[in-house]
C-alpha cells in the first residue's frame, strides 16, 4: 500500500508549523521542514544569507535535501516545499507514482498572515526575519508571485489530491478542517 506525502502549503503566518506539530502529535510521520533545516545553518552560510534577504534557496539544494529525507517506511509530512512551479513539478514527477501526494493549501487573506506574523513577534517567537518588515514583505511578495503559480498548477495536476482548507478561524476549528480534508 502506498504511503502518503502530505504537503502543507500557504503563505507565511498561515500556521503550517503549528498544524504540522498538531498532526505529528496524532500520527507518526517522517517530517520535512525545509525552512527550519536551512535556518539552522550558521548565519554566515550562503543559504542563511539568502533566507535573511527573504529570497528562496536554489532548487538544486532543495531537491537534494528533500530527496534525501523521503523514505517508503511511513507517511511523510512536508512543510515549506514546494514553493515554486519547478519544485511542484519535480515533486509530482518524482514521487506521485510511489506515494499518494496530498496537497493541503492553507488559505487565509494576506492581512491575517501579517497579523499572525506580528503576533509571533509580540509573543517572543517567530523567525529572525519576521522582525524585518522589508523581509516579511519580500516573503509575502514571493509567495504571491512564485508560490501561488505552483499552488494553482498543483490544483489541477494529475496524480495528486488537492484540498483547499480555510484556516482563518480559531485554531481548533482550523485543525478540524485539516483533519476533514485528510479524511477525504
Amino acid at each position: 500500500m502506498k504511503k502518503d506525502i502530505i504537503v502543507l502549503m500557504g503563505g507565511q503566518g498561515v500556521g503550517k508549523g503549528t498544524f504540522s506539530k498538531m498532526l505529528r502529535e496524532r500520527h507518526d510521520y517522517n517530517y520535512i521542514e525545509t525552512g527550519a533545516m536551512f535556518r539552522s545553518l550558521p548565519a554566515d552560510s550562503e543559504i542563511a544569507k539568502i533566507i535573511a534577504r527573504g529570497e528562496l534557496v536554489p532548487d538544486s539544494e532543495l531537491f537534494k535535501l528533500v530527496a534525501s529525507k523521503i523514505t517508503d517506511d511511513k507517511d511523510l509530512l512536508v512543510d515549506g516545499f514546494p514553493r515554486t512551479l519547478p519544485q511542484a513539478q519535480w515533486l509530482v514527477e518524482n514521487f506521485a507514482d510511489r506515494f499518494n501526494v496530498r496537497i493541503l493549501y492553507l488559505d487565509v487573506p494576506e492581512e491575517i498572515m501579517i497579523a499572525r506574523i506580528n503576533k509571533r513577534i509580540s509573543e517572543g517567537g517567530g523567525r529572525a526575519d519576521d522582525a524585518d518588515a522589508a523581509a516579511v514583505r519580500r516573503r509575502l511578495d514571493t509567495f504571491w508571485h512564485t508560490t501561488m503559480p505552483a499552488i494553482e498548477w498543483l490544483r489541477t495536476a494529475d496524480g495528486i489530491q488537492f484540498s483547499d482548507v480555510d484556516v482563518r478561524g480559531e485554531l481548533n476549528d482550523n485543525f478540524d478542517r485539516i483533519l476533514a480534508a485528510l479524511a477525504e
